[in-house]
Order: C-alpha cells, then structure tokens, then sequence
C-alpha cells in the first residue's frame, strides 16, 4: 500500500521526515470514527448520549426514564424529593453494557416528579453507599444552608430563539474576543447574574467593537474560586448566574448584536469531588479516568479522562453536541489541549519532531480531538473551535485530511508573557519595533493564530492586567 501525502507535509516540509506519523494518527482517527459509525450509524447519532443517559422523558411511553453507566457498581437507586428521599423505593436494573434504568410513567409520578424538584442517586459498590449527583444531570443546585449540591429537575416551557438567520451566516472573520466571567462582570459587589450580563455589559462590549465573546466558567463547578476550571457537572450551566433559560436568554441577545459566542469548555481534566463529580462514581478509580497515578494531574490535582474508552468519548462528545444544539454555542475554546495530548502534559521541552508524535504522545486525547473537530463542523460548519496550547504541535490548526487536527485557531500563548516582559525591562521609547513585528508574525503561514495581550491567565492566576502595570501607583492618587 503507496504511503497516503498529507498536505501538512506540503504546507511544512520540516515534517517530510515524520510523513509515517503523521499518516498514522490520520489513520488512528478514521479507523475510530469508523467503528463508531458501525455501531452507532454516525458520529451525530454517538453524541446524543444526553438524549439517552440522564433523565429523559419518552413521548410515545408517556414516563421518564433515567439511565446511568456504572459498570462496576453493585445496585444504584433514585431518590429526591418525589418519593421523600425513600433509599429503597426506586432501584435501576442493569443491563449487560453497564448500564442502569428505570422508567417512571407520567400518570403515577404527574404529581411528585415535578420541575426544580431534587433528586440523587444511591451508587452502591466496594466502596459502600454513595449519594451522588447523576452524570448526565442538566442542572445542579447548591443548598444555601448546608452547602451541599444536588441534582434539580429541570422541565422549563420550549425557549424562543430568534436567532435563526444569525446562525446561518458563515463563520466570523477577523474574530475579536473579549473573554468574560459573568460572576466577575459586574461592578456590584456579589455575583453578577446571566440577565445583568446582557442588559449591562453586552452593549459595552458591542460598543467597543468586539465580534464574539468567550465565557468562562459556565460549566458547573463547586469551587467559585477555580474559575470554573474544575468542573464536577459537565452538562449542567452553573446556577450561580441564573437558570439555564436565562443564559439561553443572554446568548440570544448577543446574536442579536452580531456577536458571537465561545464556551471555554474544559475537557482536558475534572475536579476530584466524590460527592459533587463523576469521581469514584461507580466504586471504581477508572471508570471515567485512567488508573492509578495515570488518572492524576499532578500539576491542577484533578481527574484525567481515559480518551480510549467509548463510553467516554460518547460523555465528551455528547457535551459538545449538547452545548451547541440547546444553548446555540458558536463555538468552544478548549481548555488544556497541550496538556491533554502527551503524557507529560506539555510540562517537558520539545527537543525533537518524534515528541509531537511518538515520545509521551497520548493518541488517544489526540484522536479525542480530531473526533470533536469532525463532529462539531458537521454539526454546524461555520462553528469555531480554538485551542489553547504552547507546546506549537504540528497540524493543529490544519484540517484533518490534510493530517492535521481540524482545529480552526490556536492561541498565541507566547504574546501575552512578550508584552509583559517588554512593560517589565523597557520605557516605551526603548520598545525594538522589528523585535515586535517578529514576535507578533512568528509562525507559520498555515497556522491560525489568535494574538492576545492579556487573558485570564494573566490578569487572574498570580498577575496583574496591563492596566494596572502602566497605571500601578499612580492610580491610587488620581482616583475620583
């Protein structure tokens, strides 16, 4: 068989060398995506996962049924308010796949299993007995008293999207992003609301010129101060800022504006919590993540998924096909990607090509990637996806017959720490011009790049913002 060309090898001769690698983690993805269509017809079909696991009412058999992957617990029971925290009443059977069920019809359960009721399910294992939050659950709520989560019930009336012809424009040319926490937006003191963030901010940022926003933290997380970057609740957009009607609310007032939006979606790793996560769900370490110390971040002390296993890819996948068909995302900024694909989570220098593709090269987070990008334009072509990494691995940005790994942007990681260090050593009239030039033009013409001064990182994580760097003192002696 003649060895296939990619034009990643056309696009950056450097690479001629690594033709073989490439070829196969071309190879590795179609041979996945493959087995996932003869199984499951089609990739779109895989990412419904939602639609089946989690709580789902069944028009034609008039009930609800809620499905749950355990495959190494012993029995699972549901329990909420619709039968009085009863541990006993409501057992799931188990299939032959790992997968729990139990159906609950309309006409018994009309009354009691009711929209913002809460509910748990019981995991017994090796462990003992666990109350936990249900994987698939769409919305969480915290109890202000005790602190404690729970899963809520969330039967709202159909949401009236008005976005129609926004959706149908191609994509966005010459993004500019303003990256966005809607807790931290407001100048009130407290949490600022999804409602606030439209009717006060949103017009601010159209004002300004900005074409998309990237919103932080919306997937539901139980520490407030990881900025949303430990998640325990993938599929649930966090309560703290409102109902999830409300942020369909603020997307849709941002298409209105022409403003595009990006979730910062986290699916590099997750938080360890027991009782609030996925962790430990069914007993196990590995159910979701790989065991023993592989299955740890040393660096963010979090979960890491196991990418090889199909109910994973299916969880992941879902997500995404979730946050774009219920809440018309316009994109994903994915988080972590330079951790997720090597084993030494991007922490090691590249010294060599054969680190891109053989030495500590997790392929199967890479084949994850390549699924998600598949997916996601299929789903909706003019859909973007950036991804955050500075390790500079080839193909990243080039579409996935060319060898690539179909992301359509890659941050510029190595700008922002540019700027600071020029704010840091130099007076401005000693700023290098053609230094600048070469840093804000250093790479290749193929790759796409999002240039950034300043993002979370370090405004957030142990910096200060720009502003306050040329601002610094004198700011408390001006202030009016």
């Amino acid at each position: 068989m003649a060895q296939k060309t990619f034009n990643l090898t056309k696009q950056d001769p450097w690479l001629e060398p690594n033709s073989q690698d490439i070829e196969d983690r071309y190879y590795r993805f179609e041979d996945k995506l493959k087995a996932i269509e003869n199984d499951f017809t089609s990739l779109t079909e895989f990412s419904k996962g939602h639609n089946y696991f989690g709580i789902n009412y069944d028009v034609k058999k008039k009930g609800w049924f809620y499905r749950e992957w355990a495959p190494e617990a012993n029995g699972l029971v549901l329990t909420g308010d619709f039968n009085n925290w009863d541990e006993h009443s409501h057992p799931l059977i188990k299939n032959d796949f790992g997968v729990w069920e139990i159906f609950l019809d309309k006409k018994t359960y009309k009354a009691s299993f009711l929209h913002e009721s809460k509910i748990k399910v019981i995991i017994e294992s090796a462990k003992g007995k666990q109350h936990r939050i249900p994987a698939y659950i769409r919305r969480v709520v915290q109890d202000e008293d005790t602190k404690n989560y729970s899963g809520q019930l969330w039967f709202p009336n159909d949401f009236k999207w008005t976005d129609k012809q926004f959706r149908k424009k191609g994509k966005t040319n010459g993004l500019f992003i303003y990256e966005t926490h809607i807790g931290m937006a407001q100048e009130k003191e407290g949490i600022g609301t999804y409602l606030e963030f439209a009717e006060n901010i949103l017009p601010r940022i159209q004002k300004a010129g900005y074409n998309a926003i990237q919103l932080m933290a919306i997937q539901e997380h139980p520490y407030y101060g990881s900025f949303g970057y430990h998640v325990s609740n993938f599929f649930a957009p966090s309560s703290r800022f409102g109902t999830p009607e409300e942020l369909k609310y603020l997307i849709n007032e941002a298409h209105k504006r022409d403003i595009v939006v990006i979730l910062d979606i986290v699916h590099s790793h997750t938080v360890k919590n027991t009782i609030e996560g996925i962790n430990e769900f069914d007993g196990s370490d590995h159910q979701y993540f790989h065991p023993g110390q592989r299955g740890d971040h040393p660096q963010w002390d979090s979960k890491l998924f196991d990418y090889g296993k199909t109910e994973v890819l299916r969880f992941l996948l879902s997500n995404l096909n979730y946050w774009l068909e219920e809440f018309h995302f316009d994109g994903f900024r994915f988080d972590g990607v330079g951790s997720m694909m090597y084993y030494h989570h991007g922490d090691e220098p590249i010294s060599s090509r054969d680190m891109f593709f053989t030495q500590g090269v997790e392929y199967d987070a890479i084949t994850y990637l390549q699924l998600a990008n598949h997916l996601i334009h299929s789903i909706q072509q003019n859909t973007i996806t950036i991804a955050e990494d500075v390790t500079g691995m080839p193909g990243l940005t080039s579409d996935i017959e060319d060898g690539g790994i179909g992301f359509d942007y890659r941050l510029g990681m190595g700008i922002p720490d540019f700027w600071i260090k020029y704010l840091k050593e130099y007076q401005d009239e000693n700023w290098d011009i053609h230094e600048i030039w070469q840093v804000l033009n250093d790479r290749l013409p193929h790759v796409k790049t999002i240039c950034y001064a300043e993002s979370h990182d370090q405004a957030l994580v142990g910096d200060k913002t720009i502003a306050f760097r040329l601002m610094d003192k004198e700011m408390y002696w001006h202030m009016q």
